[in-house]
């Protein structure tokens, strides 16, 4: 169908859907109002009269490099940076999974989403998700790039952590095409917490484990099979990690003979109004307890603070690290308040005190 030939009632429902949407992401500040962020959606609401949406399919690579700016990408809850042969990826929320490439960490531009059209799972398990996907992070594992999504809508907890393989990033390899896993674990409003910004890790005895949430009751964690990447088993023990009345965007990483856990507090997705702030605490088991700096239990809203809004760099989040042979390299999204208030990627060398926790400064930012 051609948006041309679309009814005026049919225009004005998209108008209404997409609306109701962005105002979504309005009034419900202190819920999981993420996620795609506000500027995404003014120019989907701008063109849903003129554009098709009738077999639900995203942007070519090719128009994406139209859209974006190359050199600092405009990007949402960015996953882990991972290489594929000579070239970094990095994929963020989007229709259908963004992805940006670099071949020097430095200047990035648009790749093709993950997925051309939304797999049918995701639109019959969470009704009103249109392929929007949050907040992804990516392993490479046993030959394969696992890569882990969010499928939600604004201010609920009905939602699900999808999994998509594929063998290689390089879509120019003949072996180049992403699988759709289904989902690897659900919420409903019955559940007292959210599926939703997963981050996979490896631990030190090779087994491999979720850890996601935002609001409601915290941070959870769960085991994965690394033969399939999905949940273990069907009622493998659901962790408690962390809480706080505003969370969300979990990270954890290995040093030594400690698992530290990244997080995000308070609001993000308002621009230059956001007020995401990074804490941290560690464990010397994977599954807990966390505790931060001042031995405050990350359970009982502990969380030591490692980066909060800084000059032009507002509302700082979804940390993931990132090990090359120069050191430790963390990266994180924030909105730019010198491009109204933007989400852009931003990389920034990591150090650790004499103690071993984590600190950076803006001093620190590569890029």
């Amino acid at each position: 169908m051609n948006a041309n030939h679309l009814t005026l009632n049919q225009r004005l429902s998209k108008m209404s859907d997409y609306f109701q949407r962005f105002t979504s992401c309005l009034l419900l500040p202190s819920q999981n109002v993420r996620r795609s962020f506000v500027l995404d959606l003014l120019p989907i609401l701008l063109i849903s009269l003129t554009t098709s949406h009738a077999q639900q399919t995203f942007p070519s690579e090719a128009q994406e490099q139209h859209s974006e700016i190359k050199s600092w990408p405009q990007i949402h809850d960015p996953s882990t940076i991972i290489r594929c042969k000579d070239t970094y990826w990095v994929f963020g929320t989007g229709f259908g999974i963004k992805s940006y490439k670099s071949q020097d960490l430095a200047t990035w531009i648009p790749g093709p989403p993950v997925f051309k059209a939304p797999p049918a799972w995701t639109t019959n398990l969470i009704p009103g998700n249109r392929g929007h996907f949050w907040a992804p992070d990516i392993i490479y594992l046993n030959g394969k790039y696992l890569l882990y999504y969010s499928v939600s809508i604004f201010g609920k907890n009905t939602s699900a952590i999808g999994l998509a393989s594929n063998k290689t990033l390089d879509p120019n390899d003949p072996d180049y095409c992403w699988v759709d896993c289904g989902p690897v674990i659900s919420s409903t409003f019955k559940d007292n917490y959210n599926a939703i910004d997963p981050a996979v890790l490896l631990d030190e005895h090779q087994r491999l484990w979720l850890v996601f949430g935002s609001f409601w009751s915290g941070i959870k964690m769960i085991e994965l099979s690394p033969e399939t990447g999905l949940r273990i088993y069907s009622n493998s023990p659901i962790y408690s990690l962390a809480w706080h009345p505003a969370i969300e965007a979990p990270y954890i990483y290995r040093r030594g003979d400690w698992y530290y856990l990244f997080v995000n507090w308070d609001t993000c997705c308002r621009g230059a109004l956001s007020t995401y702030n990074i804490r941290v605490g560690r464990s010397r088991e994977i599954t807990g307890p966390y505790v931060d700096a001042h031995g405050q239990p990350m359970l009982n809203r502990g969380g030591t603070l490692l980066l909060g809004s800084m000059n032009d760099l507002v509302g700082p989040g979804h940390v993931a690290i990132l090990n090359e042979p120069g050191g430790e390299y963390l990266s994180i999204h924030f909105y730019d308040r010198t491009k109204e208030g933007r989400p852009t990627l931003a990389v920034f060398k990591l150090d650790w005190d004499a103690n071993g926790w984590p600190s950076l400064s803006t001093e620190n930012r590569l890029w």
